[in-house]
């Protein structure tokens, strides 16, 4: 049940007999008619724009539109008040059955409450993380990792087809100097001194690689010339590194559907096909670019090039896709990775990029605009970096790692829920900092523990009803009389429950899963203040003692925040705690 969407309903049957009655022209379109919360609160429940929408094609004020709207809203038993504001905003306070009445729907629902089949069953791939197979992956990868994997679940509870998708950076020069860094452990293994050169991999966690590939060939490679071993070597690094990959992410929850190889694309003709398309859309061409602005680099030289006509879709200028010596750019076969993502007919797509990936935003856009003739949406998020801090003070690099902090290393010093939690506290595009002094705190600042916090409340007043042999079964509180809930309070926390679907919706449609996070820490924080006032009022207690019917009452409101909570946070990955330390 998405009670704005009802509303919304109402409003455009009241605007039908309107319409009906003579007091509005026919043939109007009620497509931009929407009702949300109002700016101010103090306003009422909800708002809706209608008169102000329909005002000039209906050739009347707003203001009596609005005024004659208002008294057929009134009439409903759902709406307590309507009022007009300004120059015709209207604004609706609803009846306390209405917010009562969300209680028992989460109750019947469950977690299902506020699922949404806006989605129709689309599929959708989201490609995240992709980390180069070089080595373990650190910090910036664990925000992209949360992110994505919260943006699939979203999609999925919004009713969407997911597919979860890693992109495997197989295919460069980088997996090249990984062969050769194991190479080194690999000799180091059998005893030998080695010397890690620049661009070389001097992190600890290729000894284990080198030890395991010394174990399966022996010396066979010892002293041998770097053509007999680099490919071998090649192969069974970048397995080595995605088994640490994938157990990683399993560290952090994250299950990916598809591993999807760039090396399979190289002499496959599968790069070959992708251009191959563009060009009979006449998209290919022979050119030479401008100079690049800004500074120009002192090597750079015009050179007729292979060019994709790029600025026909969006671009700011075209892009090279082959080198002057033939060889393919990097863009190629990120262009024949998306031709292939399109083909398996997806209906949209999303990439998950690092921040450092800004520049590459409009040309895959472009490319997937041209691959699938506008058909197929690209929707591109970066995810900015996150800044770690321990004791006041830039957490250090690890020593494992050579040169950064893993993910590993910060899952290992808060756990997965916080970390997942904590990484969803700002929007993807914003600056992060993660303070692990911060988010291991016991207090409101710390949104994590927060809204865990306000779930392991609820399971205490379902123990302490246990207790006192209060039936708390979902029968028993499905059935209690909730219109014994009417303080303000309480009218608080239901009225922040009936948003659950709509956000849901909202997050889903933008592709932001960092406002599950804000709402999860606004309905603890209404539910707080519900227990604060508590410690005051007796009558707003859980509780009551000798009364079983106000007790269950007020449980299944407690009750349906915590299913609320609950499925907010699998959203997320985070598991509700049952109690706090």
């Amino acid at each position: 049940m998405n009670l704005f969407t009802e509303m919304r309903g109402l409003v455009l049957e009241a605007l039908d007999q309107m319409q009906a009655g003579g007091a509005l022209p026919q043939g109007l379109d009620f497509a931009n008619v929407a009702v949300e919360p109002p700016r101010d609160a103090a306003h009422g429940d909800m708002a809706t724009n209608a008169a102000m929408v329909l005002a000039k094609p209906a050739g009347q004020k707003p203001r009596d539109i609005a005024e004659a709207l208002a008294t057929r809203l009134a009439a409903d038993d759902r709406v307590a008040k309507a009022e007009v504001a300004g120059p015709g905003f209207l604004n609706l306070t609803l009846a306390a059955p209405v917010w009562q009445r969300v209680v028992g729907t989460v109750l019947q629902d469950g977690t299902a409450y506020g699922r949404s089949d806006m989605g129709q069953g689309k599929k959708v791939n989201v490609e995240y993380v992709s980390a180069n197979p070089t080595g373990p992956l650190h910090v910036g990868h664990t925000r992209g990792a949360v992110f994505g994997d919260a943006l699939a679940s979203l999609l999925d509870y919004a009713g969407y087809q997911v597919t979860r998708e890693y992109y495997i950076n197989d295919g460069g020069t980088q997996v090249d100097v990984l062969a050769r860094s194991v190479y080194l452990r690999y000799l180091e293994a059998h005893g030998q001194a080695v010397e890690f050169a620049d661009g070389t991999y001097p992190g600890e966690y290729l000894v284990e690689v080198g030890q395991a590939l010394k174990d399966k060939v022996g010396d066979a490679y010892v002293g041998q010339p770097e053509e007999v071993w680099l490919e071998d070597i090649r192969n069974f690094a970048t397995d080595a590194m995605m088994d640490l990959i994938r157990a990683d992410l399993a560290q952090l929850g994250v299950q990916m559907d598809v591993f999807y190889s760039e090396k399979s694309l190289y002499g496959t003709g599968r790069i070959e096909a992708a251009i191959d398309s563009l060009r009979a859309k006449g998209l290919i061409y022979r050119g030479t670019l401008e100079p690049p602005k800004g500074k120009l680099p002192e090597d750079w030289e015009p050179r007729e090039q292979t060019l994709f006509k790029s600025t026909e879709h969006g671009d700011d200028v075209d892009r090279p896709i082959m080198k002057s010596d033939g060889a393919w750019t990097y863009f190629a076969p990120d262009i024949a990775y998306h031709y292939d993502k399109v083909s398996r007919g997806f209906d949209a797509l999303i990439d998950v990029f690092g921040a450092d990936h800004g520049g590459y935003v409009k040309r895959m856009k472009a490319a997937v605009s041209a691959l699938s003739d506008g058909r197929v949406p690209l929707d591109i998020k970066l995810c900015q970096l996150v800044k770690l801090w321990k004791n006041g003070e830039p957490f250090k690099m690890s020593k494992r790692a050579g040169n950064f902090v893993t993910l590993r290393d910060v899952v290992e010093q808060v756990g997965p829920d916080v970390t997942r939690f904590v990484m969803l506290t700002r929007k993807n595009d914003a600056p992060l900092d993660f303070d692990f002094d911060k988010v291991l705190e016991q207090s409101r600042e710390n949104p994590v523990f927060y809204v865990q916090y306000a779930h392991a409340r609820v399971s205490s007043v379902l123990r302490r009803a246990a207790e006192a042999g209060i039936d708390t079964s979902d029968a028993a509180l499905r059935a209690a009389d909730l219109g014994l809930l009417g303080h303000e309070a309480e009218l608080a926390v239901m009225r922040k429950l009936a948003e659950w679907p709509r956000l849901v919706e909202i997050a889903a449609r933008t592709n932001e899963p960092h406002r599950i996070a804000f709402y999860l820490y606004e309905l603890a924080g209404d539910f707080h203040a519900l227990w604060n006032r508590g410690n005051d009022l007796v009558e707003l207690r859980f509780i009551q003692d000798g009364d079983q019917g106000t007790s269950q009452a007020k449980i299944a409101l407690a009750r349906s925040v915590a299913v609320v909570i609950s499925a907010g946070l699998a959203i997320l990955g985070v598991t509700p705690a049952e109690e706090m330390r």
